[in-house]
């Protein structure tokens, strides 16, 4: 598995000179450009991919659905995680991230998609999932990729800052997943 601090993460942007605001604009024209499409499954982000990426004038060639899955009864009825996997290792894991991905790609027949599941904040963190714990997935025809990512190492690092760095965190993979 594959683990990102926010400072790990926003150092790699910085050595690919990707401005982490210029992600939405970058997905979109690249998604257009090699006409694929592109899905979301998100959960602590709460829609803030897919409103970054329909931000974007251009974003209905390229994106046609986005879950926002806070509750595990959505995750299970619409994206098809299994029961087992939210009762024994729960919505915050790899497992679900991965579930997640999966099932947002196979509901939209999409090309890519990405989901989030973890814990924002300020609250719901616990020693074996703190604030800022985040697992994002990137589902594509080259299989599915999990990063467990600790947003909360930044100073000052509150919902909004946890919220944005996962956002980028799943539009930069989602960048990555197309050549």
């Amino acid at each position: 598995m594959n683990e990102l601090t926010s400072k790990q993460f926003y150092s790699i942007l910085k050595s690919e000179e990707i401005n982490p605001d210029d992600l939405p604009m970058l997905v979109v024209k690249k998604y257009i450009k090699s006409k694929k499409i592109l899905a979301t499954a998100e959960s602590c982000t709460g829609g803030y991919i897919s409103k970054c990426v329909t931000e974007v004038s251009g974003s209905s060639g390229m994106f046609e659905c986005g879950v926002c899955s806070y509750a595990n009864r959505i995750k299970t009825k619409v994206l098809g995680v299994d029961e087992q996997i939210l009762s024994t290792v729960g919505a915050v894991s790899y497992e679900t991230a991965k579930a997640m991905a999966e099932g947002v790609r196979a509901l939209a027949d999409s090309d890519v998609a990405v989901s989030t599941t973890g814990i924002a904040g300020p609250t719901g963190g616990t020693a074996e999932k703190p604030v800022g714990l985040v697992y994002i997935a990137c589902a594509s025809e080259r299989g599915t990729e999990v990063y467990k990512c600790l947003l909360g190492d930044v100073e000052n690092a509150d919902r909004e800052k946890i919220r944005r760095a996962a956002t980028d965190v799943a539009l930069w993979l989602a960048l990555r997943a197309i050549n």
